[in-house]
């Protein structure tokens, strides 16, 4: 067996051990040996969002990073007849490396008798309620994700036209993915959602616009909500999030190994009482541990906006700042995302990470106009460790494998200073770094003893973060 192929079963099982585990269970004293060596060799990327990888914290505190919102936004908006409301939206969208094109997926409401019989300037006096209306699945192309397309695809006739964007009517919230590991070409394109708040439904497609007859799905969940899917190599099966029960709105999860068949429904994130409800949640993977993008509803104000959470498996989530909002809210009542926030998926690229979203001007259950936007987050910014005041904090990591003597540091400390000490398994002292200052992006640590952190690749070591007026996000051992 290659030396290659033992690394590969070796990481696997170590991913598998982790999905095991509580977080409480994860302190250094509770690890097991060979949770121990996952954590460090592994994986090679550690974000310190993930409470595996953090011992102890001193004068500290965990803070979300900053988005930057696209100054193109809104990217586009409802202007064609068929889109009388948005609503939510629901965008999926992908970058298709085959094609080079971006590629967005959405529904919204294609009929709506409120909206259509209701012009703008009269709006303001005409009290607004839920009428007759229909969904229906459009689709739009960019090759920068920036401007978009809405092409003609002649697939569906409404208002006695093909000339339009629609894909297939009455498809509620799903989301589309392209399965590059599907052998079967009819396959290579999948879509997780609804017919309507009717049950759940998979689809097939070649292409992402030619689609197979549902397939309807025994789930046991609600449907109206936001639902997402990715394929988990760790667990070796596709994962859906969704929604159980009525009141209050959750997330709930379910799997499934072919697509077709798939578990119960169970809940998996539930919100305190008296608090915001959660009503949807998109899920990726990043370095090791999958992200969370959920959709925290107040029901009372009518907003939405979105919040930030972790899992090491999927299943065991913990948030980070509830409260929080990864991508604020407009500022103003009309500002273009200042009533409702829904994120899709995000786009992984090499320095930033673009978060696609449906953003909308007025509340919940009013009158609003919808439209497509996108914020960008630098590379590995999703949440990191900030002094909590002028004091300089400290953090101290679990024992990990030194794979190599380079240390690549990614962190703000613009008008500050990131320290690193190495220390042994047992504590002792190995060696400083020079201060890191700036805001830095996989930028190399120098030592004070090169050697002595030389000598100590292969084995057990823990660093000593200490932050003076900057916050430190990840950190990898690279040759």
């Amino acid at each position: 067996m290659s030396v290659v192929r033992v690394n590969f079963i070796l990481l696997v099982c170590c991913l598998f051990s982790a999905a095991d585990l509580d977080r409480r269970a994860l302190a250094a004293d509770d690890l097991a040996p060979s949770m121990r060596d996952c954590i460090g060799s592994a994986m090679s990327r550690h974000l310190l969002l993930d409470s595996r990888v953090v011992d102890q914290i001193e004068n500290a505190t965990l803070i979300i990073g900053t988005v930057k919102k696209a100054p193109a936004n809104p990217l586009f908006r409802e202007d064609k007849p068929w889109e009388p409301r948005y609503d939510n939206m629901y965008p999926s969208v992908i970058y298709d490396s085959d094609e080079g094109l971006y590629k967005c997926w959405y529904t919204p409401f294609v009929t709506s008798q409120l909206e259509e019989n209701t012009p703008r300037n009269e709006r303001e006096s005409v009290k607004w309620t839920v009428s007759q209306r229909r969904f229906g699945l459009c689709y739009a192309v960019s090759p920068d994700g920036l401007e978009w397309k809405k092409p003609d695809l002649g697939l569906v006739e409404l208002h006695g036209s093909k000339r339009n964007n629609l894909v297939m009517f009455d498809v509620h919230g799903p989301d589309v993915i392209k399965d590059m590991r599907e052998t079967d070409p009819s396959r290579r394109y999948k879509m997780f959602g609804t017919l309507g708040d009717g049950p759940h439904m998979v689809w097939f497609s070649p292409d992402g616009l030619h689609w197979s007859d549902p397939i309807r799905l025994n789930l046991g969940g609600r449907s109206d909500t936001h639902n997402n899917v990715l394929w988990s190599p760790e667990r070796r099966e596709f994962v859906g999030f969704t929604r159980h029960g009525a009141t209050p709105r959750n997330v709930a999860r379910t799997s499934s190994r072919d697509f077709v068949h798939w578990s119960k429904v169970r809940e998996i994130l539930t919100p305190e009482p008296d608090q915001p409800e959660l009503h949807d949640m998109v899920v990726f993977a990043y370095s090791g541990v999958y992200l969370g993008l959920i959709g925290v509803f107040d029901v009372a104000e009518g907003r939405q906006w979105v919040e930030l959470a972790w899992s090491p498996d999927t299943v065991r989530w913990h948030r980070i700042q509830p409260g929080k909002s990864l991508i604020p809210n407009g500022s103003k009542n009309g500002v273009y995302d200042w009533g409702c926030i829904f994120a899709t998926r995000p786009i992984v690229q090499k320095n930033e990470t673009r978060i696609y979203y449906a953003g909308c001007n007025g509340k919940f259950f009013d009158w609003r106009d919808g439209s497509l936007c996108m914020a960008t987050l630098p590379k590995d910014r999703w949440a990191g460790y900030g002094c909590s005041d002028d004091r300089k904090g400290t953090i101290l990591t679990q024992p990990l494998t030194c794979s190599a003597s380079k240390l690549l540091v990614t962190a703000d400390a613009k008008g500050g200073a990131v320290e690193i000490d190495v220390l042994d398994e047992a504590g002792n002292w190995l060696s400083h770094s020079e201060p890191l200052c700036g805001d830095v992006t996989d930028a190399q640590i120098y030592w004070t003893d090169a050697a002595a952190v030389k000598s100590a690749v292969g084995k057990r070591v823990r660093l000593r973060l200490r932050v003076d007026r900057a916050i430190v996000y990840s950190f990898a051992f690279v040759d």
